[in-house]
């Protein structure tokens, strides 16, 4: 490090070291203000005085004090829990809209509950975004109390509620809901016809629970709406039956990272003589090759039980950063469809797009946004850049005295799972709890089938038996315990030692306290640390260690393994290398990646960005007209709400259309972003002229009726049903780099940016100049 980063450096930890003297001082005045005396008549009084204050405009940051400390005693009143002073801190944080670091077991919940009552006391209402219903029920239920004690309501929201509940629930002064339910009903609330068929109000706080997660990893994960949605028969199964006879290496190739596949011409060839279509680059065959690289893609590169799951006759996406079932999740374009054929699955209808907004949109319009995780500082610089959130580090209550072992690495996988093994049997016969986390529900099922074989019955958690979670997590600090899981133990959990037990968790305190082992380093060193802080919670003894081999895919990807002496690389041996470089390599190629990932968002932000100006702008004339800002009579309020719709969702299919092969206009040595900026703001000046005209003859029509029979009579009608789902576009989130001359070296500029669909480009690419 250089002099002028370690000048910053301290100027950093020093402001950092000012900011937390700050909060802590305003929370020793919290703390000085001790309402143990009042009884609850004196404190609910207290709670309508501060409510009427801030309803009559009182600066909130001057009712903090009064109201932090009323929280302080009537969560003690109601829950028996009294905040410690550095939750109180945080809670001044979060209130001030940063995001709070605070460490697994420290209590972000309780902390939430201060700045989320103040705030609320205005009567705007609050959002806590949570990781999943599970926890949205959890917290509103679990910290209802407090705010019922103190006159407010929170609620949480539920997918498959009625309409009516999520109404109540949105108006509650505090709602609990997932951030993905929250922009479902946003974009439902989008393309209602009246006032009274929307469930939210207008949004004013927000707190993000693991924030590192919804802003970061699921932020750029566009959120849809869509027409009707039916279950089609398709003629999908010929192109997945059609994979199925191709052969790697002779039929087809992949890409050095293996993210996308590609026909050889003997595979071109092959496909043409199962079709018997003639040249498959002709424009006719157009359809049929897109359909076919969707097939091979989804037979190749998506592994079941690896990147997704078959339940009840349904695929279901696996999270890859949290190994949870990715509820609503969808592939994009016929990816979906082509999975579905290859498990003999029947296909749903997309529907026409009527809207969609990715997470880092919906956020961004909360006047306030603040958030709270237990890994942040590792991408302090990207949460200041797009959210302009300042990361406050809280201390724990007590110093974490867990032990973090270096990697064992070892030089192939079958090494890696042995050694596993014996140290799994070797710590379970002491009796001390362990935790293990996986990659996959593949892998996290062989390894537990392996220590079945030696005896070492562990609970198994993952995608498949998800309902179990809370029961499995409840038990897994238990005496004697062994969970091996997917990374959804790695995050939103807490892990007590003893299961609870105060004497079960004297003797595993005694034994070390959870161990957690890690089978693979994870791309994100915020990952790996969402699995380290399950142990060591609150000043409990623990430890981790992650278990690494040179054939990992992390490993592979990188080449890390070429860092090793050459003595070695051609070892199979089953003892660990004892090579420091190679730690020291795992954790740097985690940072630049980090980076990598960071200048994938901020590029993917300038297509999307535009787009999301665009459905503001119609987004304001909408909500004018159809609250009645905008001056009209019923009829032509109904005309004009159609026609704004209408051509909003062309104006997105065409979107779709433009950005699917826009890279290739770097072939012509044209800026791909300037070049979208261009076409869709052209698309989009149209749209007022188009709105006004078809407008216009629609109510000389309708001759100014304000009969709903007629509207309907004429077409003036929302879709009869819709559905909402999430397009898992990982496919394109890739590195996007400039193309470069036409050649073989162009496919790895250009490979890592296009979807499936936008493929036989490079296939007609690869065969008419021979690169192959």
């Amino acid at each position: 490090m250089n002099i002028t980063a370690r000048l910053e450096q301290k100027v950093k930890e020093r402001v950092a070291l000012h900011k937390l003297k700050g909060y802590r001082d305003k929370a020793g005045a919290v703390n000085k203000r001790d309402l143990r005396a009042w009884n609850d008549d004196r404190l609910k009084a207290e709670s309508a005085r501060l409510q009427g204050e801030a309803r009559a405009g009182a600066p909130l940051d001057k009712l903090l004090t009064d109201a932090y400390a009323l929280v302080c005693e009537a969560a003690h009143r109601t829950l028996g829990m009294r905040p410690y002073e550095v939750q109180i801190m945080a809670a001044i944080a979060l209130h001030e809209g940063n995001l709070v670091e605070l460490q697994t077991g420290e209590g972000k919940t309780l902390a939430a509950v201060m700045p989320a009552y103040l705030n609320a006391l205005t009567g705007k209402g609050v959002h806590v975004l949570t990781f999943n219903d599970y926890l949205a029920n959890r917290d509103a239920e679990w910290m209802g109390p407090i705010y019922r004690f103190l006159g407010l309501s929170a609620v949480a929201v539920q997918a498959g509620m009625s309409f009516a509940e999520k109404k109540q629930a949105y108006a509650a002064d505090i709602t609990y809901v997932t951030a993905k339910e929250a922009g479902f009903d946003y974009l439902r609330d989008s393309i209602a016809m009246t006032v009274d068929d929307t469930v939210q109000r207008a949004f004013h706080y927000v707190i993000v629970d693991e924030a590192d997660s919804l802003l970061l990893d699921e932020a750029r994960v566009p959120l849809v709406i869509a027409g009707e949605a039916a279950t089609t028969e398709h003629d999908g199964t010929r192109f997945a039956d059609a994979a199925k006879q191709l052969h790697p290496e002779e039929h087809f190739v992949f890409d050095e990272f293996k993210r996308n596949v590609y026909l050889t011409e003997a595979g071109s060839e092959k496909v043409e003589s199962l079709f018997n279509c003639g040249n498959l680059y002709e424009s006719h065959n157009s359809h049929l090759l897109t359909s076919l690289n969707c097939a091979l893609h989804a037979e190749t590169l998506l592994k079941r039980d690896i990147d997704y799951i078959v339940r009840d006759g349904k695929i279901e996406l696996i999270d890859e950063y949290t190994g949870r079932v990715a509820e609503n999740r969808h592939l994009p374009d016929g990816l979906q469809a082509a999975l579905e054929a290859k498990e003999g699955l029947s296909s749903q209808a997309g529907g026409q797009i009527l809207g969609t907004i990715t997470l880092q949109h919906l956020l961004s319009i909360y006047p306030t946004i603040s958030g709270m995780t237990a890994t942040a500082q590792a991408s302090a610089i990207e949460f200041e850049n797009i959210y302009s959130l300042q990361v406050v580090q809280i201390p724990p209550n007590r110093p974490c005295i867990r032990i973090d072992h270096p990697h064992k690495i070892y030089t192939h996988k079958e090494a890696k799972l042995k050694a596993l093994v014996a140290e799994i049997a070797s710590v379970h016969a002491t009796g001390r709890p362990i935790l293990i986390g996986t990659s996959s529900v593949e892998e996290s099922g062989i390894l537990a089938e392996r220590l079945r074989q030696i005896g070492v019955n562990g609970h198994v958690l993952n995608a498949k038996n998800d309902s179990e979670e809370a029961d499995i997590i409840a038990r897994a600090g238990e005496i004697g315990a062994v969970t091996v899981s997917t990374n959804m133990a790695g995050r939103g959990v807490d892990i007590r030692l003893g299961g609870g037990d105060a004497k079960q968790a004297e003797v595993v305190a005694k034994l070390g306290g959870l161990y957690v082992i890690g089978t693979l380093a994870n791309e994100s060193t915020r990952i790996d640390n969402q699995l380290r802080g399950r142990s060591g919670r609150q000043g409990d003894p623990g430890a981790s260690i992650f278990f690494v081999s040179l054939e990992d895919d992390l490993i592979l990807r990188f080449g890390i393994d070429k860092a090793i002496p050459s003595s070695f690389r051609n070892l199979k041996q089953d003892e660990p290398l004892d090579e420091a470089l190679l730690r020291s390599k795992i954790g740097h190629i985690q940072h630049v990646i980090m980076g990598q990932n960071f200048h994938i968002r901020k590029e993917l932000n300038y297509y999307s960005d535009m787009v999301e100006e665009q459905r503001r702008i119609l987004s304001k004339d909408r909500l004018a007209i159809l609250t009645g800002e905008t001056p009209m009579s019923p009829s032509e309020q109904r005309v004009r709400l159609f026609y704004i719709d209408k051509f909003w969702a062309e104006q997105l299919a065409y979107v779709s259309y433009i950005r699917e092969g826009i890279h290739l206009e770097g072939l012509a040595n044209l800026n791909p972003i300037d070049e979208f900026h261009k076409r869709i703001i052209q698309a989009f000046e149209q749209i007022p002229a188009k709105i006004e005209e078809e407008a216009s003859g629609m109510l000389a029509k309708l001759g100014n009726s304000n009969d709903p029979t007629e509207w309907e009579r004429l077409g003036l009608k929302s879709p009869s049903s819709t559905w909402t789902y999430i397009i898992n576009d990982q496919y394109s989130q890739k590195a996007l780099l400039s193309p470069v001359a036409i050649g073989p070296d162009f496919i790895g500029a250009i490979t890592l940016v296009l979807k499936p669909a936008a493929k036989p480009v490079l296939d007609w690419l690869f065969r008419t100049h021979r690169w192959r």
